[in-house]
């Protein structure tokens, strides 16, 4: 039997839907085997990189404006429910994604970071 480290471990990377994991910076640590089929990046080559990388241009500033506002407030402007919004693959495909996101927070209270967890969707 897995201990409960191991376990959560197991749960991160098996999951169906990507959970991609960032912290107060924007920088990756966290990027499952479905945010890799997703996006087309291998783990190896989204750790460290900062989130520009699946944010289409044109959505990079909108982005870091929701991003910082989030840091800073403890809040993000969804509360949690998921929103439809694009992303580019690793080859420059565009992708429709059906995202959530959370802000992950330290016992002080502090945002750590955000963990996005994201779906992709098939436009006909």
């Amino acid at each position: 039997m897995p201990s409960a480290d191991e376990l959560n471990a197991l749960i991160l990377e098996q999951a169906a839907e990507a959970v991609i994991y960032v912290n107060r910076q924007g920088v990756i640590e966290k990027w499952n085997a479905a945010a890799v089929a997703m996006f087309g990046y291998s783990a190896t080559e989204a750790m460290g990189q900062n989130l520009d990388m699946i944010i289409p241009e044109h959505l990079r500033q909108a982005h870091w404006r929701g991003f910082d506002a989030a840091m800073s407030s403890g809040k993000t402007r969804l509360g949690g429910r998921p929103t439809l919004t694009r992303g580019v693959h690793r080859s420059g495909r565009k992708l429709y994604v059906e995202m959530s996101f959370a802000l992950i927070v330290g016992p002080t209270g502090e945002a750590l970071g955000s963990v996005a967890v994201a779906r992709g969707l098939r436009v006909s």
